[in-house]
């Protein structure tokens, strides 16, 4: 059959199963696929055809069997480089960890194999995986296949990019501060932040995590469809015990009134005309749908949220990270860590215990407000896309960045899920929306995008423009 590449996650794992295709069908599909327009975006930077090949063909002999390979079946699905993966490196965007080589599967490779998907090849992202944008010293710069002038987003931006251009039909992606929510809406498909404790994260390759990234970072879908999202989540989200904070939540939480919450400027967010437009039109279309929508002024703090996030997830361990930048030499890196230094710097005991503090009183907030809305509808960015590099300009071009990820940075301190959900385009820059519930709530962040998303996506995947 032609064209597979072009199908959802679900078309191709139903005609798998089915066997009207072969896993090793779809395999070489995507294979010839990556070959075609991996050159001109450098969204994957690490495959082994060989190895995708017997991956496929181990899928077919177990449909062969008469088994249920799982909901991925012959999926081909990508994987971002700051993960686990046996026999590859786990680099993370480093020179220094060129040989950091894997041993055995982070649970998410784990799962996803499990669950029948083919592992295509491993995803871009920045040095440490730091940035809005993607580019380092080992792996090169990732272009966005709408338009290579504009970020494809970070620090999963090779997971978007990919997906975008069909190499993959799913792309796993890590979230602390947007690196999920972000490259999604750059490169305009749809990317999923779970909760904390939903899927199992481990690195043995690496040290242990520091606690910040233990109770804020999460991995994630990114996909073209938001069913493909949940057949996805549902995949990466099965039992590891190899993370203590895993946690056994279902799937599907109690059912709640369809009542959303929209919020065009939260917490002093001036966001551009295009942006507000966006959120404004998904607002409407969760009213078609039957949705009870109210706009208001003000949500739970957010600024405090993202200055605390900051503070967690850079001053912890500051003086180590901004050494281990210089030895690396990679200059966003650098210019990411010395431009937070004020903000995050000096961390100590005192700092942590407040910070920690301060996180239970304003998670109460925020989950209290989930219990009167379902769902927040709310800007991605304060911005379009931005101008690739961007935060390396100059020392305000930097803040502007910062200033305009608000949103996306303060989530994670809570542990939330949250949803974007890709709407249009303005041009050919993508624009689109965030979805947040509480807890555990990941379904509702999908039904309200299963809603958002009948209104009208960007078309996907893409061929990449120059």
């Amino acid at each position: 059959m032609e064209g597979l590449w072009r199908l959802s996650a679900q078309e191709l794992a139903a005609l798998v199963k089915s066997k009207k295709v072969s896993a090793k069908e779809a395999a070489l599909a995507a294979l010839a696929r990556l070959d075609a327009v991996n050159p001109s975006i450098n969204a994957v930077v690490d495959h082994r055809p060989e190895d995708v090949l017997a991956q496929a063909a181990s899928v077919d002999a177990a449909i062969a069997r008469g088994e249920d390979v799982g909901v991925l079946a012959g999926v081909p699905v990508t994987i971002k480089v700051n993960i686990d993966q046996a026999g590859f490196a786990t680099t993370n965007g480093l020179k220094l960890q060129r040989d950091a080589i894997a041993g055995s599967n982070s649970p998410v490779v784990d799962n996803l194999r499990k669950a029948g998907a083919v592992i295509l090849g491993r995803t871009n992202c920045p040095a440490f995986s730091y940035r809005w944008f993607t580019t380092n010293l080992i792996h090169g710069d990732t272009k966005n296949p709408r338009d290579p002038s504009i970020t494809p987003g970070g620090s999963s931006g090779g997971a978007g990019a990919a997906v975008a251009a069909g190499i993959g039909h799913i792309a796993h992606g890590t979230d602390i501060a947007g690196s999920i929510r972000y490259p999604a809406y750059a490169c305009g498909v749809h990317g999923l932040r779970p909760t904390v404790g939903r899927i199992a994260a481990f690195n043995a390759s690496l040290p242990e995590r520091s606690i910040g990234p233990q109770i804020s970072a999460v991995s994630g879908p990114l996909a073209r469809t938001i069913g493909d999202l949940r057949i996805a989540l549902a995949a990466m989200s099965a039992p590891d015990m190899r993370d203590p904070w895993w946690v056994p939540a279902p799937l599907e939480g109690p059912a709640m009134p369809k009542r959303a919450a929209v919020c065009l400027q939260p917490d002093g967010l001036e966001p551009v005309a295009e942006v507000k437009a966006a959120v404004a039109d998904a607002a409407k279309r969760l009213e078609r749908a039957g949705w009870v929508v109210e706009e208001i002024t003000a949500t739970p703090p957010l600024r405090e949220a993202a200055e605390l996030q900051t503070k967690l997830w850079i001053g912890d361990g500051y003086e180590a990270q901004l050494e281990a930048a210089e030895r690396e030499g990679d200059p966003g890196a650098i210019a990411c860590l010395r431009g937070n230094r004020a903000k995050v710097f000096p961390f100590d005991a005192m700092t942590l215990s407040r910070v920690l503090t301060r996180r239970a009183t304003l998670a109460r907030e925020w989950l209290q407000f989930f219990e009167t809305y379902s769902v927040l509808l709310m800007p991605v960015s304060g911005e379009l896309p931005f101008p690739d590099g961007l935060d390396r300009r100059d020392d305000a071009s930097f803040a502007r960045v910062w200033r305009a990820q608000l949103t996306q940075i303060a989530i994670p301190f809570m542990g939330l899920p949250a949803l974007t959900v890709s709407t249009g385009l303005v041009g050919r820059i993508p624009v689109g929306v965030q979805v947040v519930s509480g807890r555990f709530r990941e379904d509702l962040c999908l039904l309200a995008g299963e809603a958002i998303e009948a209104g009208g996506t960007p078309p996907a995947p893409i061929d990449p423009v120059s």
